[in-house]
Parts: C-alpha cells; structure tokens; sequence
C-alpha cells in the first residue's frame, strides 16, 4: 500500500514507521524537520518498505507542501494516518494547540481527499471523556466538561473526521498514557509519566542544593486511583492491526484493562529513579504541606488528571480487532513496568 503519514518522527510514530515498513508498505512521512525525518531511515534499514520524506506543515493549508509533491501525491494514496499533534496540557496554550491538533486535522482531511485515500485514521486520545470516569468506543459529546484545552481541541477534531465519512473510512484510535518499550523500556518521550519524572528529577536537585536532601516530601494523590499505562510497542502494534483487520468509522481504545495503582508505579519510581525523598500522601493532607511542597504539588498539578484518577475504558472494538490478527490483549505486570521505568533511567543516565 501507499500510506501517507504526519507525526511519524515523533515517539509513536517512528514505531509504526518500523512496523509499516517491515510490512513491505511505501510510506510517505510528512516533516517539518527533514533531518530528523531521515533518521527514520537509519531505523528501517533492511527492512522491505520504503520511506519518502516529503517536507510540510500541518498548520499551513495543502499541508504546507510544495504543488509539486502535491500533484505527485494525488489520487495515489491509500491510507492516511494523521499522528501530528501538540500535547500539552496549559490552559493558555489554547489558540496554538486548536490551531495544531485542530485546524492541522483539517487541513489533514482535505489533503487526504485530494490524495484519494480509502481510509483515514485519526490518532487521537482516550482522555477526550473530558472528566467523566467511563468511556465508549464513541463519539463523545463536544460541551463536555473538559480538564484543558488539549482534550478539548483533540475531541473536536474527531467530530471533524466524522464529518469526511462520505469521502473515505473514517477510524478513530485512542491511546491512554504512552510509555516505554514492553520488553526493553526504550522511550523517547516527554509527556505525562515522563514529564512527571523530569519534574521530581529536578525538585531532588534543588532540594540537595539546598541542603535538604535528607528530607521527605509529600506529593498528594488520591488512595487508589490508577495510571492507564500503555507500552508504545502495544499501541503501535493496535495501529499497524486495523490497517489489516479495522472496521470502517469505528473508534478504538488503545487502553489497559487493568491499570496500575499510582502507588505501585510510584514506589517503582522511588526504587528504580532514585527518589526517595518523595512520599504519597491523600489529599487531606493537604493543609500539612509545607512552602516547598506547595510548590511541588503545584507544578506537578497538570498531571494528576492523567495519573492520579480511576477512568474505565470499553475497548471491545479494539479486543475484537486484536483477536482476527490473532494479537495478544495487554498484559501489565510489575515487572513490566519496572523494566520500563529502568529504561527511562538508564536512558537519563547516558546523558
């Protein structure tokens, strides 16, 4: 197949990149940075597809490609995977991430109709159930009550794909929170668990230098609550198995089924990353917390949405789908996680 992609240099993408071209597929990879782009073919050297890298914005209409490359691209496309988004979570970062994960859909869309693609796959978020605690494999509603700007912009932009059904299969895929490698805990990413950790990193940093290192300090997190962690090889194996088994305008949750208590990814935290000096406590605690540690909880605040909450997920599309390729469901153990949190650390540590 011929398969156009955006957002394919990024963590989850340079995995279905692999997958893809191990397939035999030709892939055309738009990017804003041509040379981080071609790193892409150092990683599928030896494989059977073949990669065009094809230089472009989507935030500029036509996908900020040249008419040449355009021309080239139509009605020659199969398959479409739009992956390109802005992931932050700042309430004021409003207007650029509608402009990047919403207008850039759009223009995504248009493109792909002019390309004459069959199907097109939005890679959106399971975290567009704004703060309600159970999700569907549906559409949900665009006057949810919405945590940021960033599940907002990303639940509108599905109801734009839906929009485009009469020209090409619309399929929707949301992953919860991304992590490391299953099996060697290689990760490239900076958001959410991993964003987390950078900030405790740099906390424990400053509290040595202030000479309070020997110091215990309390993050707040609700008993029980749970983290919807996701192996990057897991969901990239999800997008690369509905190019082969995946229904037409169906949504799938790429989610765990049985996510771990904050407390035991905490406390692998504390073992594995060497931050100790950070302790969990409810959130009644909360008057108890000393100047330092407000600070702390506050800016560690824009992730407890992510993982410091007990969000179920249906994922019977996806469990279905799964089962035609006769692909193994997730399986989260501790020790999974453990090698993945190593990973993050011997990765920090090469430096």
């Amino acid at each position: 197949m011929n398969i156009f992609l955006t957002g394919a240099t990024g963590f989850l993408g340079g995995r279905l990149i692999q997958n893809l071209a191990r397939e035999g597929h030709t892939l055309y990879v738009l990017a804003r940075n041509i040379q981080k782009a071609e790193q892409l073919l150092h990683k599928t050297a030896g494989l059977n597809g073949v990669i065009h890298i094809i230089q472009g914005d989507i935030t500029a209409p036509h996908l900020g490609m040249t008419k040449e490359a355009e021309q080239e691209l139509t009605d020659k496309m199969d398959v479409f995977y739009h992956m390109a988004a802005l992931v932050k979570f700042d309430l004021d970062l409003k207007d650029e991430l509608f402009e990047i994960n919403y207008t850039g859909t759009h223009h995504a869309l248009h493109a792909a109709k002019k390309m004459g693609v069959s199907h097109f796959y939005y890679v959106s978020t399971a975290y567009t159930l704004g703060k309600d605690e159970y999700a569907k494999e549906e559409l949900h509603s665009m006057s949810n009550d919405f945590n940021n700007p960033y599940e907002e912009s990303k639940c509108k932009a599905e109801h734009l794909c839906m929009e485009f059904t009469d020209c090409f299969n619309v399929s929707i895929l949301r992953p919860a929170i991304i992590i490391g490698d299953s099996k060697t805990g290689e990760a490239d990413s900076k958001f959410t668990l991993y964003g987390l950790l950078r900030s405790l990193e740099v906390f424990k940093k400053r509290f040595q230098r202030k000479g309070m290192g020997d110091r215990v300090f309390h993050l707040l997190c609700e008993e029980g609550s749970t983290q919807n962690l996701v192996p990057v090889d897991y969901v990239a194996d999800v997008l690369s198995g509905v190019l082969k088994k995946g229904r037409e305008t169906k949504i799938y949750h790429i989610t765990n089924n049985n996510p771990p208590l904050s407390a035991d990814v905490f406390q692998v935290m504390r073992e594995k990353a060497g931050l100790e000096l950070f302790k969990l406590a409810p959130y009644d605690y909360e008057p108890s917390l000393n100047e330092e540690e407000q600070l702390l909880n506050s800016v560690i605040d824009v992730y407890k949405n992510y993982l410091n909450r007990n969000i179920s997920f249906d994922d019977s599309n996806t469990q279905q789908m799964l089962e035609e390729i006769e692909a193994a469901p997730l399986k989260m153990d501790m020790p999974m996680i453990k090698r993945i949190i190593e990973g993050y650390q011997n990765a920090s540590a090469q430096k």
